[in-house]
């Protein structure tokens, strides 16, 4: 989180949210626990602010300007809270669907990231051992690039090239099929940004060379080792992956929409829910619910997905800068860690396509939890969509 955002979920937190029309939402308060002597305090004590949240997400629809809906959902020993507003396609203008189905992008990333330190678990894997070692002759050139400097984005590889830089670029190449190893390819063609393990870039491109390792130490394909070891076994019957060639939502799902300008200063909405995915694979293409993400996060915060040996990993930052804005890092294995203006550490996963924002995180004693989906309207913009930068307030509020 970069100190502007920082300063926005301050000024929101001060200032609250602007209110709106009705918004669905029901709330279930649990008594705070007392706190038992030489035990750490929870990090977030109170109820969830059912107030503050209900503004958060109040006024979705087709004339909003950042968003068309809003799925919420926050947790936590003190407390529950779900909420839902918008429309679940602004031509019809039917309600938001609770259970919809949506595209939750890098939030993948901590399934992939899961996997791997599963396998780490069992042995199968070294996350000290080169990605060499695994898939000889996928990064030539390259100097020895850890498992672990994959997950934690330290690696050096550079990120493949797209379409294009522009939404209009990657709207007309949209049913494109891509192939991992050509990513890969035309990564590694680029050869290294930095030497391995001393700065760190957040990129796709890491994870889908994950994507290959786990294909490699399994035997099975991507898809059906995520299906096997974490969405079977946690009973999360509405995530899927779509198939290679798959461009649409399987089941109940909001619209995406993006929020394209007119040669005349005016702007329309352009319908794109049906998009090819296979570019995002191990990194992005994940399509979950609210339900099925809080579940996952409550096993993986409670050390029920990813052993406890293994778990340090995903709640630590590796001690270099970033490359890009020359702070200190803040991404994880697979997941990020969140400073609050209160001094609150939260962790957790954005995850955006284009038509959807997604969040799955908390605290790390499940004191306060959060998942969301907002259908925002610009959904790769570099700046943070206010509705979801509210809803962030509002649920870290004390």
């Amino acid at each position: 989180m970069n100190a502007t955002t920082r300063t926005l979920i301050a000024a929101a937190l001060v200032l609250g949210i602007a209110s709106g029309p009705a918004v669905a939402a029901h709330a279930a308060p649990a008594a705070a626990a007392p706190v038992s002597v030489g035990v750490a305090p929870p990090a977030v004590s109170t109820p969830p602010n059912a107030a503050a949240l209900e503004k958060a997400i109040a006024g979705l629809g087709a004339q909003h300007k950042y968003a068309t809906a809003a799925l919420v959902r926050v947790g936590g020993k003190s407390g529950s809270w779900q909420g839902s507003s918008g429309v679940a396609d602004i031509r019809s203008g039917r309600g938001a669907i609770e259970e919809a189905r949506f595209r939750a992008g890098s939030v993948t990333k901590t399934f992939t990231a899961a996997v791997v330190l599963q396998l780490a678990s069992e042995g199968r894997l070294d996350l000290d051992r080169p990605v060499q070692d695994y898939l000889p002759g996928l990064l030539p050139g390259f100097a020895p690039v850890k498992v672990r400097e994959l997950l934690n984005y330290t690696s050096g590889l550079k990120s493949a090239d797209g379409p294009g830089d522009t939404f209009e670029d990657e709207y007309a190449h949209r049913f494109d099929v891509v192939d991992p190893r050509a990513l890969v390819s035309n990564a590694v063609a680029k050869g290294p940004e930095f030497d391995p393990g001393s700065k760190q870039r957040y990129s796709n491109i890491h994870y889908t060379v994950l994507g290959l390792l786990i294909e490699k130490v399994t035997g099975s394909t991507y898809e059906k080792a995520v299906e096997n070891r974490i969405i079977k076994p946690l009973g999360l019957r509405h995530t899927s992956f779509p198939s290679r060639t798959q461009n649409r939502i399987s089941g109940p799902h909001h619209h995406g929409y993006q929020r394209v300008k007119q040669a005349d200063g005016s702007s329309s909405l352009v319908d794109v829910t049906e998009w090819n995915s296979s570019s995002n694979w191990a990194a992005g293409d994940l399509i979950s619910t609210t339900a099925d993400l809080q579940r996952f996060t409550m096993a993986l915060f409670g050390g029920r997905v990813v052993p406890k040996a293994q778990l340090g990993e995903m709640f630590t930052v590796p001690d270099v800068l970033d490359a890009e804005s020359g702070e200190h890092a803040v991404q994880t294995a697979g997941m990020k860690e969140f400073v609050l203006p209160d001094g609150t550490v939260a962790y957790g996963k954005t995850g955006s396509r284009h038509g959807y924002s997604t969040v799955i995180g908390g605290t790390r004693d499940l004191s306060r939890t959060l998942v969301y989906s907002v259908n925002s309207t610009d959904a790769k913009g570099r700046d943070m969509n206010p509705v979801t930068l509210g809803i962030v307030a509002a649920a870290f509020a004390k």
